[in-house]
Formats: C-alpha cells, structure tokens, sequence
C-alpha cells in the first residue's frame, strides 16, 4: 500500500510542474525546431523528477520496512550474564573458631565464620558465550575485610562433540559432590567438617579438566583432572604438574518422583614444605609450635544424593538425603618445631571422615535440615627421632550435630536459622548460634544436581 501511495505522489508531481509548463508555452508560436528542442528538455526534465521520485519513494519503502521489522533480540543484553550474591551471618560461641579441630592441627582448618555479625564474602559472576566453541566463566570473591581474590575463571568448550567437555582455567574440582557447589547454594551455612579439614572448606586448582558424558539413558560422567597443586592440602609446585583428580559420577530416575546420584573421586597431590602453625605437641609449648611437611597426600572418595518429590512437584515439596566418605594417607618426612628445635623424621597416617544430611521442603517457601559429622584422626607412624614430641594417637574423634531452617520467598532471596552442637575440639564442646542471610542481584545460573 505504502508503495502505491509513492508512485501517486510521484505522478501528481509530474502532472502538475511539467505538463503545466508546457501548457503555458503553447500560447506563444513556436517553430517545429524550437518545440522539439523544448521538448526534448521538457523530457529530460521529467526523467530527472521521475529519477528523484523514485529515489525518495525506494527511502520511504526502506523507512516503511525498517520501522516494520521486529526489533533485534535482546538475548545480547545478557552475553554476558552478571550476578552478585551477598551474604552475611550472626554468630553466637564460646569457642575461637581458629582452634584447630582435634587430631587435625597439621590440615586446613579455616571455620568460615566469626562472632557476632558479620558481612561474608559476595560473590560476583559473569558469564558469556565468547563464540560458537567456547564460553567463559569468572566468579570473584569479594573479601569483607576488602580485596578481591578469583574463586573461578575458566573457558570450557561448547562444540567438542561425543559427549565431551574441556575446561581450563580456575576451577572447583569434581572431586565428591558439594565441592562444585558455590556457598550460597549450600544446605546449611558452613562446610561439613570433613570439607574443612581435607580441603580447607572447598578444594579448587589451576589447571585442566576433561569430562565424558555417556550416551546412555543413565547418567555416567566420568572425568579427570591435572593442576598445578594450588588447592589445599597441596602445595604450589609452578612448572610441574602438582595434583591430579580421577572421578565418576552416576545416576538415574526412580519412576517421576525419585532420582539419585552416586560418585567416586581419587585424588593426588605432594605437599612441599607445607608449615602448620600452633599444632599442639607432648611437651605443651605454650601456642603450640610451627611443623612442616613434604611428602605424598591420596584421597579417596565416595559420594551418594538421593532424592523424593511427590507427583515430581519440587516446587511445593521434596526430601533430600545426601552423604559423602573421605579418606586420606600421607606419608613423608614432619619436621617438629622449624623455629626451635627443627627435628626431622618420617611421619605417615591415615585419616577419615563423613557427614550425613537430609533436607525437607516441607512448605513451599520452608525447608529444614539436620546434619551429622564424624572424623577419624587415625593414628601416625612417627620416626624415632621426633616419637617423643610428636602426638601419634588423639584418641579422640570430633564429632557434630547440627540443624537448620531457611525461609525462602523466592529464588533470589533465602533467610536461615542454624543451630549446632560442636564436639570438634576435645574439651572444648559448644552450642552454636548463626542467623544468615544471602541475597541474589540477577539472574544466577543453574547449578548441577
């Protein structure tokens, strides 16, 4: 229709200028040659104006067919996709959280809380598809005493084909199954004790990762890992390949209203010169004392989530049971007290321990959860020249109990209650308070099962 209406403009153009002009010119006599050359100029003159229509008319369509046309998807408002979770609790204990968990002074043993109220670490991400084979992640840890560290910064292919998937960069690794997961998606507000003194709470590393998903009704993804041996309980080894992770994951549905998860990890790293401040010893120094360690760290473990929803609704409720088993044996040389007596000899132990949870949504805004934590410090083969310094048996097995209730309105927002009897440092049991909350700015993506 648009295109009809420029072509009468058009023709009303030439209809009255020209053909105007020439009517006024055929009352003055003329000869034959003068009326032909007016008249071939009168014609250039209306191949000239029928020109200029037609290019205003061919604008005008374009105009029309522009101001027609859908707009442009929005999907490039979110490449990349930015988030920011912030969180923050209230702690009420006794005990310093800084004192070591029994029997594993030589380990990690950071609590990831403080009395009182206290700002957690946001977490910023950013996501983008960077072209047709590869996309990009980058967590940052923003710290509430200030300074921003990377939690995870990787590209992973999108286009490798037969089920597999590379990723490399900063990674949590695949090892058992809450490693993965960020803090704002955990169950309670701290890390089981198990995660605490194995891996320092999270276990993540700089490095490679390849994983093979099966083509099979029944999920099996099976995968493995070099790094550099950054992540706790390894040391960095820079030019060298420092750990190394082996795992399989397994699962399937139950019917609509059942589905499982079962999984195996191994993991290797070296420990190279790795100092352990105010462990405690035989001769009761005063703070404890400062021991190092070089030598082999293996782990091995076991994971299994089961979970239930009636009629698949997970929306209006569900239970959720989950537990995992590690086990670690390191062997090396300990050298006691490196700022006094600096005595070395062999050292080698086995340690363990396991959690098991279970979370109800019993409401759909409401859940609880309890939780139970076990650890063995195993009993150490101690050289003969440190046998009278160094601790070998606790004789003595930390042990947790703890439970908790969140109020969810909606996927962007969670408040939660936790109290916790803690058992993990020998003569030193305490009832623990904590009130959190965690909040979403933005769209989070989806987190594995």
């Amino acid at each position: 229709m648009s295109r009809n209406i420029h072509w009468c403009t058009a023709f009303a153009v030439l209809l009255g200028n020209p053909l105007s002009a020439l009517a006024a010119d055929d009352a003055a006599p003329q000869s034959v040659g003068e009326q032909i050359q007016q008249l071939k100029q009168s014609n250039m003159q209306l191949e000239q104006r029928l020109q200029q229509v037609e290019n205003v008319a061919a604008q005008a369509q374009t105009a029309a067919q522009q101001a027609e046309r859908p707009a442009p998807s929005s999907a490039g408002a979110f490449n990349p996709a930015v988030a920011m979770i912030l969180s923050g609790t209230y702690g009420q204990f006794k005990q310093d959280p800084a004192i070591p968990t029994t029997g594993f002074a030589m380990n990690a043993n950071h609590a990831g809380y403080v009395r009182g109220f206290s700002l957690q670490e946001s977490e910023l991400s950013i996501y983008a598809n960077i072209d047709p084979q590869f996309s990009g992640v980058g967590t940052f840890s923003l710290a509430p005493e200030g300074g921003i560290s990377v939690e995870n910064g990787f590209v992973q292919t999108s286009s490798l084909g037969n089920g597999l998937n590379l990723k490399f960069g900063r990674f949590f690794s695949s090892l058992g199954y809450l490693n993965e997961q960020h803090s704002h998606v955990w169950d309670f507000v701290d890390q089981p004790l198990v995660y605490r003194v194995l891996w320092d709470n999270q276990y993540a590393d700089d490095g490679l990762q390849l994983k093979w998903l099966a083509p099979t009704d029944m999920f099996v993804e099976i995968g493995g890992e070099l790094g550099r041996g950054l992540g706790f309980p390894g040391t960095d080894r820079q030019n060298k390949n420092g750990a190394g992770v082996l795992f399989a994951h397994f699962g399937d549905d139950i019917g609509i209203e059942q589905s499982w998860r079962a999984g195996v990890s191994l993991q290797q790293t070296k420990r190279v010169d790795a100092v352990s401040n105010n462990v405690p010893d035989l001769l009761n120094t005063t703070g404890g004392v400062s021991n190092s360690f070089s030598g082999d760290s293996r782990t091995a473990g076991l994971d299994f989530v089961w979970k239930y929803s009636h009629n698949g609704n997970i929306r209006e409720r569900y239970f959720k049971v989950q537990g995992e088993y590690f086990r670690r044996k390191e062997d090396g040389l300990l050298t006691y007290d490196t700022t006094g007596a600096n005595l070395t000899g062999s050292y080698a132990v086995t340690q363990s321990g396991w959690y098991l949870q279970s979370v109800y949504q019993f409401m759909p805004t409401w859940r609880t959860g309890l939780r139970y934590d076990w650890l063995d410090p195993g009993t150490a083969g101690v050289g003969s020249s440190i046998a009278a310094d160094v601790i070998s048996n606790y004789a003595f097995n930390p042990a947790r109990i703890t439970w908790m209730t969140d109020y969810n309105p909606s996927e962007f927002s969670r408040i939660r209650l936790q109290l916790a009897h803690d058992d993990s440092r020998q003569g030193l049991a305490e009832n623990q308070v904590f009130v959190q909350y965690i909040m979403s700015l933005g769209a989070h993506g989806a987190h594995q099962y």
